[in-house]
């Protein structure tokens, strides 16, 4: 039940069609996780918190640096040295008293996976190397959450959200992570963000836009990005959108499926 304080402050949601109370209601009742406070998860994590999310987690065992104020804006200078679920705390509270926050400040890995994700409904995914990336995608199946996926590159971004443990509406099941990228790229030919740059105003629009898709999700309108890949394009500010199907042959819901559990990362 929305308080009056919260009727006022998300006045410009419920007024929304698509939205309105009940979609206010779902907001509130949500529990999300984030993973990583950094160019990605910083403006979804300040969104979803402005939303009214309910319950807003974020795993995260880094500190603060002066290098990542140039993208990731739930910090300020400050902060730099403090644990970043500190920071990102703090900056919750003051925006949103409302939401719950919880900050897991450990390494997301495959001994505590399951662990993290069973206490949330969604998991948005703004980790910054393919170990990670490939680890929660597998976890996420197995623990039957949905998952929204983003990466940056210097100029280009890509968004997708995964259901692979449900099935479309003609009865199929949805795509995986590892149908649209069966193996991650061999190590050292894709170089970090500290070695190739990136533009910190694409981290902000590509979080929100993850932030979006949250919403979305939880509320229940539009067509999601499910089976879709956006793809962004910052230097020439073009959008495209790819779609991709379930891969037979994939190790999570393909026909002859391996991946089990999370044994392999161990």
């Amino acid at each position: 039940m929305l308080n009056a304080d919260e009727l006022e402050r998300y006045a410009r949601h419920i007024v929304l069609r698509e939205v309105g109370g009940p979609g206010q209601a779902a907001l509130q009742g949500a529990k999300v996780l984030v993973i990583g406070a950094g160019g990605l998860g910083a403006p979804a994590l300040m969104y979803l918190a402005a939303a009214g999310i309910g319950t807003l987690g974020v795993v995260d065992d880094d500190t603060v640096s002066l290098s990542n104020l140039q993208r990731q804006v739930i910090h300020a200078t400050p902060d730099i040295g403090a644990l970043k679920t500190d920071s990102a705390a703090a900056k919750i509270h003051a925006l949103n008293p409302h939401v719950r926050f919880v900050g897991h400040a450990v390494r997301f890995n495959a001994a505590n996976a399951m662990a993290l994700l069973s206490g949330y409904d969604l998991v948005l995914d703004g980790s910054d190397n393919f170990t990670t990336r490939y680890l929660l995608s597998d976890a996420c199946y197995l623990a039957k959450k949905t998952l929204i996926s983003a990466a940056l590159g210097t100029f280009d971004a890509s968004l997708t959200t995964i259901r692979a443990h449900e099935t479309n509406a003609a009865g199929a099941l949805n795509p995986t992570y590892r149908c649209l990228f069966p193996e991650a790229p061999p190590p050292g030919t894709v170089p970090s963000c500290q070695e190739a740059g990136v533009m910190g105003a694409l981290a902000g629009m590509v979080g929100s836009m993850m932030a979006l898709e949250a919403i979305r999700e939880i509320v229940g309108f539009g067509e999601g990005l499910v089976g879709r890949l956006l793809m962004i394009d910052a230097r020439n500010m073009r959008f495209e959108t790819l779609r991709y199907g379930r891969d037979p042959a994939n190790p999570l819901n393909g026909d002859a499926p391996s991946i089990r559990d999370l044994s392999a990362y161990l």
